[in-house]
């Protein structure tokens, strides 16, 4: 059984990679290093409180040295399962490796999914390519407005996107049209239904709002989420923690609209947990800098997520378990706009153990998952290795 008393956390830091795996080549991804590129190009990164964790021991990173005497454990992790999104590298995480990539349409969807689309939600969309978000409202927001039919767009990631102006499609609305189209997408092996609500004008500019909500698959098999929660433990999920999971596992989930909300959600929450698991993603080094190829912005994010770092660390005690980690690189000096296939660090602690531990280069991101489950008592995990007992 499971015990009550722990609790854990794990911070996402979603499109924070380490450098290109060896495999990266196949993705088009050969030379990506997201945080070293990102130090690079911001003339050093200080990030003080994730070099006492060990961060400057797993690359070459400007103004974050090596550290011999971290305070936690310090590694890298391959992505053992195929492809390189926010869901395959969050499932992993969680435990579950994909060995089929989901499917991407990168000349934009079949024509017999588009019409099946259309009679589902009543009228024709528009757009139907491959493009970026704010390019693709500029193109067909116009035309949306006039017209009233939602724009329809995808992009190297497995993605069905649905973009439609809240004064002509309320939010709700929108909602209704992205669950008949997951209905419909899980036959074409797409990843994630998109909702993309917007503002704005021609005249002005259009601008996405926060109320972006996420359809995905879901996992194949039992998370840790799915593990913990049947344990009868509370499992909270911070960001786009519920929609990379299609809700499940989870006793709580709260969206955020930043990394900001993010942070101080998660301080409210984890300060309240008596005992279980929070699951935290920050989304904007990947959404507002990797995607847009914004190094600087994507260093300041990290700077300031590591300024706040202390606060995590003055709520726990030493029955508690802190990882942070990534689901894949969004490296924003590499050409094109898409994830990159890379290491992603973990770095781990807890107040009762404080030394360094070298925990390698793990073989798949389900360490994590292997590690939580030892962690709180249970069972062996079906898949990946556990480090917690590095701490014991």
């Amino acid at each position: 059984m499971a015990e009550k008393a722990r609790r854990a956390i794990l911070i996402v830091l979603d499109g924070v990679g380490l450098e290109a795996l060896p495999d990266a080549a196949s993705y088009g991804d050969l030379g990506a290093a997201t945080l070293p590129h990102v130090a690079q190009a911001c003339r050093g990164l200080s990030l003080p409180n994730l070099q006492k964790l060990g961060l400057g021991n797993l690359a070459d990173i400007p103004g974050v040295p090596k550290n011999q005497h971290a305070l936690g454990g310090f590694g890298r992790m391959c992505e053992l399962g195929a492809g390189k999104d926010s869901t395959t590298g969050h499932w992993e995480l969680s435990g579950v490796i994909l060995k089929q990539p989901f499917a991407t349409y990168p000349n934009g969807f079949p024509q017999t999914l588009v019409n099946q689309f259309a009679e589902a939600i009543g009228i024709k969309p528009i757009g139907n390519i491959p493009a970026s978000g704010l390019s693709i409202l500029k193109k067909f927001g116009p035309q949306h407005l006039q017209t009233g039919r939602p724009i329809l767009y995808t992009s190297v990631d497995s993605v069905f996107q649905v973009a439609a102006h809240e004064e002509m499609i309320p939010a709700e609305r929108l909602y209704e049209i992205c669950r008949k189209a997951r209905l419909l997408a899980d036959s074409y092996r797409i990843g994630r239904v998109i909702a993309r609500p917007f503002l704005g004008s021609e005249k002005v500019g259009f601008r996405r709002t926060p109320r972006r909500k996420d359809f995905s698959m879901p996992p194949p098999a039992d998370t840790i989420l799915d593990r913990l929660h049947a344990h009868g433990l509370p499992t909270l999920g911070i960001g786009k923690v519920s929609d990379l999971f299609a809700g499940r596992g989870l006793s709580f989930s709260e969206a955020t609209e930043s990394n900001n909300d993010g942070m101080l959600k998660t301080l409210r929450r984890f300060s309240s947990l008596s005992h279980g698991f929070l699951m935290v993603n920050l989304i904007d080094f990947d959404m507002s800098y990797g995607h847009r190829q914004d190094a600087i912005g994507f260093g300041r994010a990290l700077e300031e997520f590591d300024a706040w770092l202390p606060k995590v660390f003055e709520l726990m005690t030493p029955n508690d378990f802190l990882i942070i980690s990534a689901d894949h690189g969004c490296d924003p000096t590499t050409p094109g706009t898409d994830h990159t296939r890379e290491y992603v660090p973990v770095l781990a602690w807890t107040p009762k153990f404080s030394s360094a531990i070298k925990l390698g280069t793990r073989e798949t991101f389900a360490d994590v998952a292997a590690s939580l489950n030892n962690f709180f008592g249970m069972q062996t995990h079906p898949v990946g290795k556990s480090f917690w007992e590095r701490f014991g």
